[in-house]
């Protein structure tokens, strides 16, 4: 029971981190619009954690497999295949000097990332809660039972 609370914080801890990620490209993405940041500037800042992204992205879809959380990996797995194709292909980097012509169409790729990793974040959530209360129920049966 405590390695199912264990294995929930795990997924949320991560899918925070994706949500972290994609949110700071977005954030930099909306600052190189509107001039607030060199467009060198911008593409490091996001090229640096791209692979981080994707590796997060790869261990919750490999941990939900391994763990048998079939319907959630399935969810998450689309993703995960678009994250390998775009690094097989090497598009997954954003280019300084097509940074401006492709600029919406990364913002409405990442709108949707966030899209997805919100409802991940909410069911991680969920279950978290609904695991910490079971297990909180659960002691205090079994505190009773013990006397």
């Amino acid at each position: 029971m405590i390695l199912n609370l264990i294995f929930w914080i795990l997924c949320l801890l991560i899918n925070f981190g994706l949500l972290a990620i994609v949110f700071y490209a977005l954030l930099c993405l909306t600052d190189l619009e509107v001039d607030q940041m060199d467009p060198f500037v911008a593409t490091a800042n996001i090229n640096r954690w791209i692979l981080p992204e994707f590796v997060l992205q790869a261990v919750l879809s490999l941990l939900l497999l391994l763990t048998g959380h079939w319907i959630l990996f399935l969810l998450a797995i689309p993703l995960t295949c678009y994250h390998a194709i775009l690094f097989i292909r090497r598009q997954h980097l954003i280019d300084v000097t097509e940074v401006f012509r492709n600029l919406n169409t990364d913002k409405k790729r990442r709108m949707i990332k966030l899209g997805v990793y919100m409802i991940f974040f909410t069911i991680f959530i969920f279950r978290v809660v609904l695991f910490a209360v079971n297990h909180i129920l659960n002691d205090d049966d079994d505190d009773i039972d013990s006397f």
